[in-house]
């Protein structure tokens, strides 16, 4: 199986491009060589590669920076992605597309499904709604993959900030009324992949959830690594009150992963596991 990739240093487009078995070609597109500020180019790199698939696991990830900067935001996370889409049905490939939790509101305590009413809280989330909804117009063969909380031994995560804290400090501050479950970019990576070949085999698509298990608070997560990477460190629990941000916070980032697993056979990974595996990495 050939592969397009959108991404290239991202937590997730890193573990694809580290986790495709050896019969499948994963041709990775950084920005240097498909800029999403600019939709058009995104679509002639789809139209022009010799491929099977596409998969997109770029994104404006700054989600206090797309406060101010909406527009920006937009075309990458919603303009760039109609154009690849459009670009993957034209050409008759699949597309697999990386959303997140945010596109819903973040209340309640009963865990998000695919049909949840969505309605994002922040520019981020209303942007990444933007990508979904242009995904879904450009009738081709898609799914979409919201997900949550990642993590990995690359670039910027919770569990390197964790980490960096638990070294410099005794204690630290962490919020305990976000509820979410932690993903390991690594089960990311796998998904996409093995959702690409499902999709190329005929499967049918549409959108789904993939987050880690079991649900924690941030709190708790903060307390797990600091056990995992034997850092004595005191974590004191904070409400969402007391970290004021400029990009309003979901409160509950719970997804089912049901959907997923009947369609795919991917279950929710244990993060416990992933953590793991992170921390063995960064030698932790």
């Amino acid at each position: 199986m050939r592969v397009l990739l959108f991404g290239k240093t991202g937590q997730v487009a890193t573990e694809i491009l580290r986790h495709a078995p050896d019969d499948v070609t994963v041709t990775s597109l950084g920005r240097e060589a498909a800029d999403l500020m600019q939709p058009g180019d995104c679509a002639e790199a789809v139209l022009s590669a010799e491929v099977d698939a596409v998969v997109n696991a770029a994104a404006w990830t700054a989600v206090d920076k797309a406060e101010s900067e909406e527009d920006a935001a937009r075309v990458v996370n919603g303009e760039a992605p109609f154009a690849m889409a459009l670009a993957a049905a034209r050409k008759g490939v699949p597309f697999v597309h990386v959303s997140t939790d945010y596109v819903f509101d973040g209340q309640g305590t009963d865990a998000f499904t695919p049909e949840s009413p969505v309605a994002p809280r922040n520019a981020y989330g209303r942007t990444k709604l933007l990508g979904e909804e242009g995904v879904r117009h450009a009738g081709g063969r898609h799914v979409i993959l919201r997900t949550s909380w990642v993590f990995s031994a690359h670039g910027a995560n919770f569990v390197k900030t964790m980490l960096r804290l638990g070294r410099e400090r005794e204690a630290v501050d962490v919020v305990d009324d976000q509820v979410g479950g932690p993903t390991p970019a690594a089960a990311i990576a796998d998904a996409c992949l093995g959702i690409a070949r499902a999709l190329t085999d005929g499967a049918e698509g549409g959108t789904h959830h993939l987050s880690g298990s079991p649900d924690v608070s941030w709190a708790d997560f903060a307390r797990a690594i600091m056990e995992e990477a034997g850092l004595p460190r005191r974590v004191n629990p904070i409400p969402t009150s007391a970290w004021p941000t400029l990009a309003k916070r979901p409160l509950n980032s719970r997804m089912s992963g049901a959907s997923l697993e009947r369609a795919f056979g991917i279950a929710r990974p244990d993060w416990r596991a992933g953590l793991r595996d992170v921390l063995r990495e960064l030698g932790a």
